[in-house]
């Protein structure tokens, strides 16, 4: 069979290894696999099958150091892993038999203990308890807890695979992404990393946004290749719809081909954001905890473990009869080279090391390469696609004069003393920006008191992200702001009625007020989660400076799952949420359909305000934090062309949030047996999301902080007979036909000029 596309050049700095042991651990696998039936007995695979597959290579190569005991436990728990989802794929994908699937899975947690696990009834219960009494013990409570909920999700999630198999829908570029880290099981490895270099990453560390960075940009590396060896096996023989490269393919309306070059693409960004981050901000976060020797020597193991994955697991999917490889002489289509032509031999994926980094430059340099306040001109806002109609508040009029009183009351009007030039807002901007119409959108039934608070958090959100910029973008000391946001934490007491320090700003000033009303009736927990989703906010703000400080255009992925605390999206979610009281149980806010609805809302008003926001960031203010400038350098093309698919991304998460709520929700509350009440609070939280994305929109659409006009009047430009606008800019220009790692998104934009259905 012709192989759908040829497989495109990777990326690949670190040279593959393989460990001496590999044969001690292809012995015992075998021996393991027919011990729990699944060789030979199954009616899953046979012995030819399983030899060709040849899991103890893969574990040799992504853990080259560990002993032959450790490898052997290794091996055999990768052999259960992938008897797993073939046993899955044979009972129940192609059956299609939902109700089995769910018992099935229902069952698996069970094995998951060392004493007490029921009678197993198949090899996938057997093995899994077998290998959960020989691994946890050697591991602390923290690490075991972390094991069990990536295993967890391994299994559960692949009924959202199955789920949509049974409708034949294909999900969007940004849910496939955050569901495949789940499904795909690269988290689960990440753990198993921990295991086989004997070194644990402490549970403070391990919480932090770094680390958590580091273990989703390797399952995305991991699982992005895999998906561009296992298109043909998953797409054309198994029917399978959770592939990126089927993806991309069908949300841009291109090729196999370029979809597949794109998806490469991705992968690299996403390895080299692995980089990133080990680099510049692990180091940092280590020296911020305290972290004793042991720990930062611990820290490295396992960092240095992610990177013998990558480069192992590439090496085996060159080799591997499981995957789309070349293997056997097939090449690729039209029988041409295949990626395996070069040195294949054990030792030589160094060979390909120079060509493979120097092929990077292009995309590194263009990341790097942005040109602050350069002139864009207006970026015309496309048909956006909201069918939920709008409610606002009666009390609308009456906080607009609130909140500008509240302002000039906390001193968000006045310049930051000391600092000429710091007059962030006046009252004109803030009679402008006029965020008391986006919390009368988003919040219409709201009390007159609940819509000062609405407008005053979301004054205060804005204000912020507009200050921080003035305050440190200048100078760009990240120690200052880091000092400065830490401080913020203390106007948010824990305790009910300590009114924390004395403010020294006005953004300490709004914010103790604001805690102070918002706060005082909530419990202990609830004021806990509520200033987490505060803190994460101010938090991002500090990644936006330290992108700045470099001029790196963000990941796109990266640059999504941020934008929704640079938004503010968690607060005043969490504001919603807890206001609906203990009805609803927390391991329901956790579930994935209420995590997808929220997500799904949020990126569609974050990316809302990227189209809108476009010329107001790149030209008036620098910035590199947009989503229509992303898109722009990843795909190398037009703001136009960017945009379109910004918005077609938009719609995409909003016909998603649609599905969740239409679809996947009433099967959440049968399977939690959840009470009237609750069914009716979590329908009505539904409703109040689809109140804020259409206020979010109205906002953004009668506001005057967007349009060209006002910008040029709040920078004190007088407005031209031309001015600065789209018609008055030299059209953009993609160069001549390129080639090499990286290029293939220039290619892409020429076939999606001259007639994708983008």
């Amino acid at each position: 069979m012709a192989q759908p596309f040829t497989l495109p050049d990777f990326y690949m700095p670190y040279p593959a290894r393989i460990n001496p042991h590999l044969e001690e651990a292809r012995e015992h696998s075998k021996a393991w696999a027919r011990g729990m039936t699944m060789v030979e007995g199954s009616g899953i695979w046979d012995e030819a099958t399983f030899d060709a597959h040849d899991y103890a290579l893969l574990c040799a190569y992504t853990h080259p150091d560990c002993d032959g005991p450790e490898l052997s436990l290794i091996t055999d728990w990768y052999v259960w892993v992938f008897f797993f989802d073939d046993h899955f794929l044979d009972i129940f994908k192609r059956t299609q038999d939902m109700a089995g699937a769910k018992a099935y899975l229902d069952r698996l947690p069970r094995f998951m203990a060392v004493q007490g696990v029921p009678e197993p009834t198949n090899p996938v219960e057997q093995g899994l308890a077998d290998l959960w009494a020989r691994t946890v013990p050697a591991m602390s409570r923290d690490w075991a807890e972390r094991f069990a909920e990536s295993t967890r999700a391994l299994l559960a999630e692949s009924l959202w695979e199955l789920n949509n198999i049974n409708e034949g829908r294909l999900s969007n570029p940004v849910e496939y992404i955050e569901m495949r880290r789940k499904v795909g099981g690269a988290p689960w490895s990440a753990d198993l990393v921990e295991h086989a270099v004997g070194a644990e990453v402490p549970a403070g560390i391990a919480a932090s946004r770094p680390m958590q960075v580091l273990k989703d940009t390797f399952a995305d590396g991991v699982h992005l290749r895999n998906d561009l060896f296992s298109y043909q096996r998953e797409v054309e023989d198994e029917g399978e719809l959770a592939n990126c490269v089927l993806v991309l393919e069908q949300f841009l309306g291109c090729s196999t081909q370029q979809a597949a070059e794109l998806t490469n693409d991705l992968l690299t960004s996403r390895l080299q954001q692995f980089e990133h981050t080990a680099l510049t901000e692990v180091p940092a976060l280590l020296l911020t905890h305290g972290a004793d020797p042991r720990s930062c020597l611990d820290v490295g193991l396992y960092v240095k473990g992610l990177q013998d994955w990558q480069s192992g697991g590439h090496e085996w999917h060159l080799r591997s009869s499981r995957y789309m490889n070349g293997a056997g002489g097939a090449g690729g289509p039209g029988g041409g080279p295949s990626v395996t032509d070069g040195p294949l031999g054990i030792g030589t994926s160094a060979a390909r090391l120079l060509e493979s980094l120097a092929g990077s430059l292009p995309t590194r340099a263009r990341r790097h390469g942005n040109v602050p306040h350069r002139p864009v001109g207006h970026l015309p806002v496309p048909d956006v696609f909201m069918p939920f109609p709008l409610r606002l508040s009666p009390h609308l009029d009456a906080a607009r004069e609130n909140l500008v009183e509240w302002a000039a009351r906390t001193g968000i009007l006045d310049a930051v003393p000391g600092l000429p030039g710091s007059e962030v807002w006046s009252e004109e901007k803030i009679r402008d920006y006029d965020l008391p119409l986006c919390a009368a959108g988003i919040h219409p039934d709201a009390t007159p008191e609940q819509l000062d608070l609405t407008s005053g958090w979301l004054a205060w959100g804005t204000y912020g992200d507009d200050l921080y910029p003035v305050l440190f973008g200048r100078t760009l000391d990240l120690a200052a702001a880091r000092i400065a946001t830490e401080r913020l934490s203390l106007f948010m007491p824990l305790e009910q009625g300590d009114p924390g320090p004395p403010p020294s700003s006005a953004l300490e000033r709004g914010l103790a007020d604001l805690w102070q009303r918002t706060a005082g009736p909530m419990t202990p927990t609830d004021r806990r989660t509520f200033r987490t989703a505060v803190e994460e906010m101010a938090d991002s703000w500090l990644w936006e400076l330290a992108n700045q400080k470099q001029n790196r255009i963000p990941d796109p992925v990266d640059y999504v799952e941020m934008r929704r605390k640079t938004f503010g999206s968690d607060l005043t979610m969490s504001l919603s949420r807890l206001s609906h009281g203990l009805a609803v149980p927390p391991e329901v806010y956790r579930s994935r359909p209420l995590r997808g609805m929220e997500n799904a809302a949020a990126d569609y008003a974050c990316l809302l305000n990227d189209v809108f926001s476009y010329q107001k960031e790149i030209q008036f203010e620098g910035e590199i934090h947009n989503a229509v400038l992303v898109v722009q350098n990843f795909l190398d093309c037009p703001p136009d062309q960017a945009v379109t698919v910004v918005n077609n991304l938009m719609t995409a998460r909003l016909q998603q949030f649609q599905h969740i709520v239409e679809r996947e929700l009433p099967a959440l509350y049968d399977d939690f047996d959840l009470s009237t009440e609750s069914r009716r609070l979590l329908d009505g939280y539904a409703a109040e999301l689809r109140d804020w994305m259409s206020g979010i929109l109205n906002w953004h659409r009668g506001c005057r902080r967007y349009d060209e006009a006002s910008l040029l009047r709040h920078h004190g430009v007088a407005a031209p007979e031309a001015a600065l606008s789209e018609a008055a800019l030299p059209p953009v220009r993609i160069p001549a036909p390129l080639t090499g790692l990286g290029t293939s998104a220039a290619r892409l934009t020429e076939a999606l000029r001259v007639g994708s259905p983008l």
